[in-house]
């Protein structure tokens, strides 16, 4: 893979639904997502103006759950509402063993000298969530969930420095293409009534055939109001060394040796919603707690004022 210096257009169309000659969420659909996934070995290579990277996966599962995060008979994996028009599927990623490294390339703006970067984790998993459109497959809104568990990562000074400048580097492509993302983004999730042809096929299957307001509050329940993405790392022990070796022979001799730090945390969580508009609800959210609504009203009069300038200019 190699990072962009403009954002490519969307994809379009689903390519399954286009290879099965249909426009709408079908049978094509239903069997590639039906599909249990197993590779023993993925090695995905990343190239940067600034830095090269190289992810590396060992006994890769990906199959498709229920909105419990469990597996179960396929048909209870979709969530599909004929009035809205859209479906949701549930799909969990597993491995064994993640290993990333990242080095500085030759004509990038890094230091002539770089410490590559090194992380590796044991068990791990992802957890994603998708809403589309049925007439059309697009992606309405989607939800990543990336779970790890106990996580020891060493770093060194330098290595932390390096890091930095990764993260500076792709901070610009990062933010072009946020930018096409909130400029394709709908401002409102509109509803799409299905067509009458395939209203049949999109049918969910029960035991009982439920009402159109039973398969609703059942798809509101697990429904994504606004795509985000997750990171949820049980324990993280972080150890920060001094790179003794690269200090001058002086400083050594004098019994100047490097140091060090250990951070231990437990349960952190980032969550990041990037289409949330300022001044919107957040009760949709994951963590979301009452000490939030003091937030909100902050935000609500910041926007009110801010539309009251922007009127009077």
């Amino acid at each position: 893979m190699r990072t962009c210096e403009e954002p490519r257009p969307p994809n379009g169309q689903s390519p399954i639904a286009l290879a099965a000659g249909q426009s709408e969420y079908g049978f094509a659909e239903k069997v590639v997502e039906g599909m249990f996934i197993v590779v023993n070995s993925i090695t995905i290579k990343i190239h940067s103006k600034a830095f090269h990277a190289s992810f590396e996966l060992w006994q890769l599962q990906g199959y498709s759950v229920n909105p419990n995060w469990q597996q179960s008979d396929l048909r209870l994996t979709r969530i599909t509402d004929p009035q809205r028009g859209e479906v949701l599927t549930f799909k969990e990623l597993t491995w064994q063993t993640l290993r990333i490294e990242a080095d500085a390339t030759d004509n990038g703006d890094q230091d002539p000298v770089t410490t590559p970067l090194r992380l590796i984790t044991n068990q791990g998993r992802i957890q994603i969530s998708l809403k589309r459109r049925t007439k059309d497959c697009n992606v309405v809104a989607s939800k990543l969930m990336f779970l790890l568990d106990d996580l020891l990562w060493v770093l060194t000074d330098s290595q932390l420095k390096a890091m930095m400048k990764y993260a500076e580097s792709l901070s610009e492509a990062m933010e072009k293409s946020a930018q096409q993302r909130k400029s394709l983004a709908p401002e409102s999730v509109q509803i799409t009534p299905p067509a009458p042809s395939t209203q049949q096929s999109w049918a969910q299957p029960f035991a009982v055939s439920p009402n159109a307001s039973s398969i609703g509050q059942y798809f509101e329940k697990h429904d994504m109001k606004e795509s985000s993405y997750h990171l949820l790392i049980s324990r993280l022990d972080l150890h920060i060394c001094d790179d003794s070796h690269t200090r001058e022979s002086g400083a050594l001799k004098h019994g100047m040796l490097g140091g060090a730090m250990q951070l231990t945390f437990r349960r952190m969580a980032f969550d990041y919603y990037p289409f949330h508009r300022a001044g919107d609800a957040c009760k949709h959210w994951v963590r979301y707690s009452e000490a939030m609504e003091t937030r909100g009203q902050w935000a609500k009069k910041l926007v009110s004022e801010f539309q009251s300038k922007i009127e009077k200019l």
